[in-house]
């Protein structure tokens, strides 16, 4: 299972650390963060306990309303649990009650100056990311106009010159030679790369060329979303099919399944401009439009 520290969390969001200095190293490995609220009336029975707690105006407001007695056992009830860290939002003050919990029980206290709806969402953003599922594969990865594409093939096929012919046509570069993907839902698979191979296009016969140094910083971009998977393969004669619609074919990766294409190569033929046609087809068929359904239409119209 994935996990990060929560010394991470205070480093990348630049969180005020307010009690618990000492267990910086305890681990996050839930990407969901919580709001308790009958957590603080003794109601626990679906408590997601690992679970970071982010309390807001909201919970911190309440608290401030109860005597010191009441806000002692409420505190107590939760903190007994041990979470990962408690995050305050809005900057919020008069927390020296919490501070005291958290150093007597060990949980890391710290604050936001953000406003709450606003931390929720980059912090769920981030921890979906950082602690997804994900699985390295040997392909390249490229986004044709705002479409992400996962190219495979065996070493040598031409994946990396297809996707410099379509990076000088104005798409962009996420990963070359090793693609991370990384399952953030069901239906959700996200394209990257490993931080090393950042930027970089091997050619054969060039060598490594740095795409945003040669094309300017548009002909990359960090990762996208992974909706088609299309395989380079050499030409081989009558293997390609020319029905009007082929039979949807897809690809498996952690459970999540893409549409699969096989684009065959041979000398002369556009692959470049075929994947473009893929992608603006897949794009079309988002929007419910189907080219095979619109000619079979017009010929019952005859």
């Amino acid at each position: 299972m994935k996990a990060i520290d929560v010394q991470q969390l205070v480093t990348r969001f630049s969180l005020e650390v307010l009690a618990g200095e000492t267990e910086l190293h305890r681990k996050i490995t839930k990407s969901r963060v919580y709001r308790p609220g009958l957590e603080f009336v003794g109601y626990f029975e679906f408590f997601p306990q690992e679970h970071i707690q982010v309390l807001g105006k909201k919970e911190i407001n309440y608290l401030h309303t109860l005597t010191e007695e009441e806000r002692n056992l409420h505190i107590g009830n939760i903190v007994k649990y041990h979470p990962p860290c408690f995050i305050v939002t809005a900057g919020q003050e008069g927390l020296k009650y919490l501070k005291k919990y958290c150093n007597e029980e060990g949980i890391p206290l710290l604050r936001t100056s953000s406003l709450t709806t606003d931390f929720l969402g980059i912090m769920t953003a981030y921890l979906t990311k950082t602690l997804a599922e994900e699985i390295s594969v040997h392909g390249v990865c490229v986004n044709v106009a705002g479409i992400g594409i996962l190219l495979r093939g065996k070493s040598g096929v031409g994946k990396s010159e297809t996707a410099h012919t379509l990076i000088r046509r104005g798409h962009r570069l996420v990963a070359d030679d090793i693609v991370v993907l990384k399952k953030l839902s069901p239906q959700t698979l996200l394209g990257t790369h490993d931080g090393k191979t950042k930027e970089f296009l091997a050619l054969r016969s060039i060598g490594l060329v740095n795409v945003s140094r040669l094309y300017g910083r548009k002909a990359f971009q960090d990762e996208t979303r992974i909706v088609l998977d299309i395989e380079l393969t050499q030409w081989q004669n009558n293997c390609l099919n020319n029905e009007l619609e082929l039979t949807p074919r897809f690809s498996e990766y952690m459970n999540v399944s893409i549409p699969h294409i096989e684009i065959q190569l041979q000398p002369g033929r556009d692959v470049a401009g075929l994947i473009e046609a893929a992608a603006n087809n897949w794009y079309l068929r988002q929007q419910g439009y189907s080219a095979a359904e619109d000619f079979m239409k017009r010929l019952e119209m005859d």
